[in-house]
């Protein structure tokens, strides 16, 4: 894990961030995180030092002990929080490699594919070419991963 500032934001820019001290990433399989991620799972950093640097996240209060920020604008999720504790969501930094997960939360709620998704084959390559061709056909309207 770096001792550098991350930064990042939500995929329409309206939100944007610094993190000074970062701690470790986790992946969480709770139903909740599942449910405010759309996805499997959720990835998150503890974030120490947080500076929103354009706009805030909306707030929803996902439990009687959490809350969850996003953008109101464009629905990335942010933040967990939790007892005076913040996570950011790693897929909203500007390098999601920086923050490599180092433990699963709640892993007894995997979703039953968790286990195998490695193990997945990749399309064929004539496939996979044509995904590439139609990725670079896309003109994308989301933020840049870097401070405008």
């Amino acid at each position: 894990m770096t001792a550098q500032a991350m930064t990042g934001g939500c995929q329409c820019g309206a939100v944007r961030f610094s993190i000074g001290a970062p701690g470790p990433a986790s992946i969480c399989h709770c139903r909740m995180c599942q449910k405010a991620f759309g996805n499997l799972f959720a990835t998150l950093i503890e974030a120490r030092d947080v500076t929103w640097t354009r706009g805030a996240p909306s707030i929803f209060r996902s439990s009687d002990r959490n809350w969850r920020g996003f953008c109101k604008d464009c629905g990335t999720p942010l933040t967990y929080e939790f007892d005076g504790h913040i996570e950011i969501a790693v897929g909203a930094l500007d390098d999601p490699d920086a923050a490599q997960p180092q433990v699963q939360v709640n892993a007894r709620y995997q979703r039953r594919c968790f286990a195998g998704l490695a193990a997945l084959p990749e399309k064929p390559a004539d496939l996979r070419d044509a995904d590439d061709d139609w990725n670079a056909s896309v003109v994308s309207y989301q933020h840049p991963d870097h401070d405008t």
